[in-house]
């Protein structure tokens, strides 16, 4: 798992050919704007989230996001517990996300 700041974070995904990108906020929060293409995965869900996780390609590099920053940095250890090998974590989550946002299918 490795933090990465806004600036890193964005880059790096847009240079990823691999890239996956995981918003773990709660329905609520979602409602108001996802990061384009990202898939939703509310981390609350407990075992929920577990088992919605094991269904993912563990080769891609996921690209995780909250709002703060805080669960996004939880999910990742998640991951990792899983065995995902790339898991990257969006310091400052939507708060400081200054990148295109759009609303969920």
């Amino acid at each position: 798992m490795e933090d990465l700041s806004q600036e890193e974070w964005a880059s790096q995904l847009a240079e990823d050919k691999n890239a996956v990108v995981l918003d773990v906020r709660t329905d609520s929060e979602v409602a108001d704007g996802i990061i384009p293409n990202a898939i939703h995965i509310d981390i609350y869900k407990g075992q929920e989230f577990i088992n919605e996780l094991e269904d993912l390609d563990k080769e891609k590099n996921y690209y995780v996001y909250c709002r703060s920053g805080n669960r996004s940095g939880q999910a990742c250890n998640i991951m990792e517990q899983l065995g995902f090998e790339n898991a990257y974590n969006l310091e400052g989550g939507m708060l400081e996300w200054t990148g295109d946002v759009v609303d969920k299918d």
